[in-house]
């Protein structure tokens, strides 16, 4: 008689069951991938999850197989809202029943939790989604974001530009922090990417949003140095804003690029860009990166005309109305 080889299946357990340690060689496999595939230091970011799986504060779940944690997605709640902070399986685990198994309960484990009615996520290193039914699809909402990056060399031959406005250019300064936030609200209302981050909707919404950026390591180290503000001379408001991040010590990330409505055109864009693109370079970055809508053709264009090519694409998902 043969004997039969007994093969274990991946399955889901809640984070904070794990041992303290049974994350650490998934976050190293991690901490590559995004070197890899975005020029992207991930080491704060996992250094801080590992602390808050030490004391087990870091709330979602695990993909395990023969006792090995293969995957990972965690989430934190804000009120009405959850947040899929980061989602991620090991390449040789990475199949479409993987990956939607451990989405799968990332998200039914958010609508359990009492008076979360919206997840928002984007998720960069989902593999399979492309052509995949994703769960809870009747309550989804889906949104491609593409990446995008240039390498220093190939910003040589970007000239400066002079708006249709006068505006004078500043970095960045705590003083323009409520005045942003007005602008972001501004500049959002209506658009696309304010149904993929309800933050952008509103005026306090904004301000996280902002505090977010500077004080955290999710989008890299905020770069004050780099990140310019227009002032429309003649109303002295804040008109426009290009916010950056250092990702790596030789990688720069824009993080955000807005105008107020009433000057779109007036070349502010380019030219905040252009001088934020050329600060993060004089900062130690080789090559500086950011992430788009897809349908945002308008912005597309401008992030091609100086340079920026596309790398690859990623879905951001929103499920609400549970």
């Amino acid at each position: 008689m043969s004997a039969s080889l007994q093969v274990r299946l991946p399955e889901v357990v809640e984070l904070p069951n794990l041992a303290p340690g049974d994350l650490d060689a998934l976050f190293h496999r991690e901490i590559q991938v995004w070197e890899k595939r975005f020029h992207w230091d991930f080491r704060p970011s996992a250094e801080l999850l590992r602390r808050f799986v030490q004391i087990r504060s870091l709330y979602g779940y695990a993909l395990v197989a023969d006792h090995e944690v293969v995957g990972y997605a965690y989430h934190v709640c804000e009120g009405r809202k959850g947040l899929i902070g980061d989602f991620y399986v090991r390449d040789d685990y990475a199949t479409a029943a993987n990956e939607m198994m451990l989405l799968g309960a990332t998200v039914q484990g958010l609508m359990m939790v009492s008076g979360v009615r919206r997840i928002e996520s984007q998720l960069m290193l989902l593999n399979t989604a492309a052509h995949q039914t994703l769960p809870f699809s009747h309550r989804l909402a889906r949104y491609d974001r593409c990446f995008m990056d240039i390498r220093s060399d190939a910003m040589l031959p970007l000239k400066p530009q002079t708006p249709e406005i006068k505006a004078t250019f500043f970095p960045w300064s705590e003083r323009f922090s409520e005045e942003i936030a007005h602008l972001v609200s501004a500049a959002y209302r209506g658009h696309v990417d304010s149904e993929i981050n309800d933050q952008y909707r509103t005026i306090p919404g904004a301000r996280h949003f902002l505090m977010n950026i500077i004080r955290y390591p999710g989008c890299g180290t905020f770069a004050p140095q780099a990140s310019m503000v227009a002032v429309d001379d003649h109303s002295g408001r804040v008109a426009a804003v290009c916010l950056a991040s250092k990702v790596s010590n030789t990688s720069g990330h824009v993080t955000q690029l807005c105008t107020l409505p009433a000057v779109r055109g007036a070349r502010l864009g380019y030219e905040l860009l252009r001088q934020t693109m050329w600060r993060l370079v004089e900062a130690g970055c080789s090559t500086i990166s950011l992430t788009v809508t897809s349908s945002n053709l308008g912005a597309i264009r401008l992030y091609e005309s100086v340079g920026f090519r596309a790398r690859s694409n990623f879905p951001a998902l929103v499920w609400e109305g549970f």
